[in-house]
């Protein structure tokens, strides 16, 4: 595959398209990625996916930014596991947000070599977006460019979308949006250094700090996670929030407790795949309590996690 810069110009009617935000590369996005491949080796041309460095949103209404599932750089690998010809992340701006569907279709055309576009069953583009298929169809002939739609996605975890698994995530249904996305939701920052609580109750955890900005949390809370260090899979639970028992303060952190593990790994690269929600965060009564409810937790996540890897075996 080739990632393509935005100054880039390809050869006139040599490559077939599919475009928008593609955050959470999910099911929905497979399918139409799928399609896209199709489409274009019965045409004879290359596939290019166009996709956003920013959403939108962010773009237009940044006093309200919308987190995102995937930061840019996790966004692009996945795509490009989807086995493109080409792939084009494209900078959404304002002077873009003004282009109406005919012009827009007309820029791909000009400097992407775009003959044939590929557009999601509900996917809508272009300044005030009020057309209807048939519109992007004709408008799409007048420029001599062929517009067809995607199939939509009908498997198990259908309806999916990006807003779907963004509101799964924030509420801790992360198995849920596992599903849908088709792989755990992933968290990936650095290892840092924290409170020091987790030693002394004897399940030291890794304090997570340096992740990408804006993305979505999970709602606060213990989980079963897969976590990798250098390379290597640890089973592990983690906790979001405020460590109420131990008074820390209001500021939300992010501790991975890994089984079976032992080793300095301060200043490492950390990636968090979130299995299944454990429970709440609550203030417990002292230690002791806190203690032994972290046991119980352990005991269920590393059945949750066993579970899941053998489903994967």
């Amino acid at each position: 595959m080739r990632l393509l810069k935005e100054t880039d110009h390809l050869p006139a009617g040599s490559t077939a398209a599919a475009i928008g935000m593609f955050d959470g590369v999910h099911r929905g996005h497979a399918l139409l990625v799928s399609f896209l491949r199709q489409q274009a080796a019965e045409a004879g041309l290359q596939s290019l996916v166009v996709t956003f460095t920013k959403h939108p949103q962010q773009v237009l209404h940044p006093d309200a930014p919308l987190p995102l599932i995937l930061p840019l750089e996790r966004r692009l690998e996945l795509l490009e596991q989807l086995h493109l010809d080409l792939l084009l992340p494209l900078d959404f701006t304002m002077a873009m947000s003004q282009l109406d569907a005919a012009q827009f279709i007309g820029l791909l055309r000009d400097h992407y070599g775009v003959r044939l576009l590929v557009m999601g069953y509900n996917h809508r583009f272009g300044h005030g977006s009020g057309l209807s298929f048939a519109d992007y169809v004709r408008q799409g002939a007048e420029l001599g460019v062929r517009v067809v739609k995607a199939p939509e996605y009908l498997g198990e975890y259908a309806p999916v979308s990006s807003t779907i698994i963004r509101r799964l995530i924030a509420a801790g249904k992360v198995d849920d949006a596992m599903g849908c996305m088709g792989r755990p939701y992933r968290l990936s920052g650095r290892v840092v250094h924290g409170f020091h609580n987790g030693s002394g109750l004897g399940f030291p955890t890794a304090n997570v700090g340096d992740m990408a900005a804006g993305v979505v949390l999970p709602h606060q809370g213990a989980y079963a996670v897969l976590a990798t260090v250098s390379g290597q899979q640890w089973q592990g639970m983690a906790n979001i929030g405020h460590r109420p028992t131990m008074a820390n303060g209001d500021e939300v952190s992010i501790e991975v407790n890994l089984f079976d593990f032992d080793g300095d790994i301060y200043g490492a690269g950390i990636d968090i795949d979130f299995i299944r929600f454990l429970r709440l965060e609550f203030k417990m009564c002292g230690v002791d309590e806190l203690r032994q409810q972290l046991s119980r937790d352990r005991s269920q996540a590393q059945s949750i996690l066993n579970d899941y890897l053998n489903k994967q075996s």
